[in-house]
């Protein structure tokens, strides 16, 4: 139990001890829940040989009588009327559960894996019928006894098998999936997909895949991509700005009618308001909200996967992430697919690129429930030596009993199907994988500053520059007018060369001089984008260069506008730069006709952003920010005149 010392430590001493131990403090408790009127039962005389030389000298003995209830009373321990009988119950099933675990277990250990190929060989004709009789995963080695859990960390970890494996059955509802069918561009995801697989059999005649296998990764991009948006502190819902976590909120009706028992307060110093996250736990709600962590991505891609007929499971970490695996039938095996990632058959992606310390990985449909910890390792060893929240028989006896009651109303040819899937499993999870390329990088989803809390970022990275060095130089038709003359619509993510019969340029990276710690936030729940410099940098530069000079030209005026909001202590330059002469502008909205630049070929606009507080202080300087559903208007302007060089 969960702050039961005496019981932990009663369970260091030997299994001989123990077991002598055990059926005497059973006895006690037995004769007090039989027979709880009867006084001569709740008093236990402390020079009695049998208490004196059975129970006092044994480590936690005595601590386990204290913390069935027992009190001491100068020459006899005392069960007092007061004490909590359902308190005494609870020790007295914690050491009756360990005594039948030593004395259930006494065959030989195994290794992972082995001990179950080992029990599906030699189950009798029937267990097909039954179910699987193990789960793929068994660690089938006994706990040592020093680190023996406890019956109230069993009862934990029941609990979270007991309601992962309810929930999936909210998939599997009709209406449901459904509605989620309403959500998924189907149709476009199908056609891709076949398109897809046709140029991957073209260029591999040999190729295995099949249009389901094609239609999850199209499904993944799009999910990813155009559909769900990652939440690490949500906007000010009353000015826009950037908010802080601080603490929870008090969850309403209606947030526990969609399985939010937690609501996080998002706060804005700027305004001091405060904006509610409630975690959704309801796949329905979370098709509306479309937003969320880990929790919220797999909980809705799972049940997407389910509405487009793709036979899916649910993946629990205890190390705090979930994810889905959806059955390719065309590769006889489960796929690994993180949509938080857009990350498929990338199993070893989280022990060697985010650096997990796993011990269960368990995962959930509406057939059964798997062990696979032992696909997502390539440390075997490690990671049995922390598998200690549970016995390793007492799982495998939880899952078969789970699954035996799930699978009642099953067909035997399913059950047949099943079983067969386990072998296949059992095979791939007997010898540990190579980790490929793919899994060698650290999380992309979630703030830097939350990535690093978590350890789970790439080793050695840090924002960096990335030089563009695109040079505008003026058309033809520039030179002839005399005029170059851009604008930038970030809502479009597009510039528009005006001068040059209105060229359209997409990609607001496209046309830089230089990038330094800037990328393109893009918040679909908030409908709002902008620029801002990357997590974790102290400051972002962005430039655009225009170079006269190729064509004999040079600058006559230049008039430039720009857009751009800070928060709290953040700060955005403007500067411009032509020749030797240096000047800066705001980034107030407005057309700023700019002196003393002319003579040069030259020409450089500049933003630098930089300030800010907290983990949010990149956003605290932003550029270019509007919302998407704004009409058309460029957030930035550049107006060149241009005349010729002297001869």
């Amino acid at each position: 139990m969960a702050g039961s010392q005496g019981f932990s430590t009663l369970c260091e001493n030997s299994n001989e001890v123990f077991l002598d131990v055990a059926k005497l403090l059973i006895t006690y408790a037995d004769n007090i829940l039989r027979n709880p009127n009867e006084g001569k039962y709740r008093s236990i005389r402390i020079g009695n040989p049998t208490f004196s030389a059975k129970l006092l000298p044994i480590r936690g003995a005595v601590e386990c009588l204290f913390e069935m209830g027992f009190e001491e009373a100068e020459t006899h321990l005392v069960f007092p009327k007061s004490a909590s009988v359902d308190q005494l119950r609870r020790i007295r099933e914690s050491i009756a559960a360990e005594r039948d675990q030593r004395l259930d277990v006494g065959q030989p250990q195994q290794s992972p894996v082995t001990a179950s190929a080992t029990a599906l060989a030699s189950a009798p004709a029937s267990a097909a019928a039954q179910g699987p009789p193990v789960t793929a995963s068994l660690a089938a080695r006994q706990t040592p006894a020093a680190q023996a859990p406890s019956l109230e960390s069993s009862m934990i970890f029941l609990t979270t098998l007991q309601s992962n494996f309810q929930h999936v059955m909210e998939y599997e509802n009709s209406e449901l999936q459904q509605k989620a069918l309403g959500v998924i561009p189907h149709q476009q995801l199908t056609t891709t997909a076949k398109e897809k697989l046709q140029q991957a059999k073209q260029a591999d005649p040999d190729c295995n895949l099949s249009e389901e296998d094609l239609l999850v990764l199209e499904l993944l991009r799009w999910f990813k991509g155009e559909f769900f948006s990652w939440v690490d502190c949500l906007p000010c819902n009353h000015c826009g700005g950037p908010t802080q976590s601080s603490g929870p909120l008090a969850p309403s009706t209606d947030d526990l009618r969609w399985g939010a028992q937690r609501v996080e307060n998002h706060h804005c110093q700027a305004c001091n308001h405060s904006t509610r996250f409630p975690r959704y736990n309801n796949p329905e709600k979370l098709l509306e909200t479309r937003r969320g962590r880990c929790g919220e991505w797999a909980n809705c891609f799972t049940l997407c996967c389910r509405a487009l007929d793709l036979e899916a499971r649910y993946i629990w970490d205890n190390t705090d992430h979930v994810w889905t695996e959806v059955y390719s039938a065309s590769q006889h095996r489960w796929l690994h697919c993180d949509s938080c990632e857009n990350a498929c058959d990338k199993p070893l992606l989280y022990e060697i690129g985010w650096g997990k310390k796993l011990d269960y990985v368990l995962a959930f449909s509406k057939d059964q429930v798997v062990d696979v910890t032992w696909r997502y390792s390539c440390k075997h060893p490690e990671v049995l030596s922390r598998r200690n929240k549970v016995q390793e028989p007492w799982l495998l006896y939880t899952i078969n009993g789970l699954n035996a009651v799930r699978q009642q109303s099953l067909s035997s040819e399913r059950k047949k199907e099943l079983l067969e899937r386990l072998l296949v499993e059992l095979v791939e999870f007997i010898s540990p994988k190579t980790p490929k390329q793919g899994e060698l990088g650290g999380r992309n989803s979630g703030s830097l500053a939350w990535r690093n809390a978590r350890g789970e970022t790439r080793p050695g990275t840090t924002p960096s520059a990335a030089a563009a060095e695109f040079v505008f130089v003026p058309t033809e038709k520039e030179k002839s007018g005399r005029v170059f003359h851009l604008r930038y619509n970030s809502t479009k993510d597009h510039y528009c060369r005006v001068s040059n019969d209105s060229e359209d340029i997409q990609g607001w990276d496209k046309t830089l001089w230089r990038k330094e710690s800037v990328f393109r936030k893009l918040e679909n729940d908030w409908q709002m984008v902008y620029l801002a410099r990357t997590e974790g940098s102290s400051s972002g530069k962005i430039s655009w260069k225009l170079d006269c000079a190729p064509v004999r030209m040079k600058i006559k005026t230049v008039s430039v506008r720009a857009c751009s909001q800070t928060f709290h202590s953040g700060t955005v330059r403007w500067g411009l730069q032509s020749g030797q002469n240096t000047t800066e502008f705001s980034g107030d909205g407005e057309m700023h006709l700019l002196q003393g630049l002319s003579g040069s070929s030259e020409l450089v606009v500049e933003a630098e952003l930089a300030g800010g507080e907290g983990e949010s202080s990149w956003q605290h300087s932003q550029l270019f920010r509007r919302s998407l559903n704004e009409p058309e208007e460029s957030s930035l302007e550049i107006f060149v005149e241009m005349e010729e060089e002297d001869a």
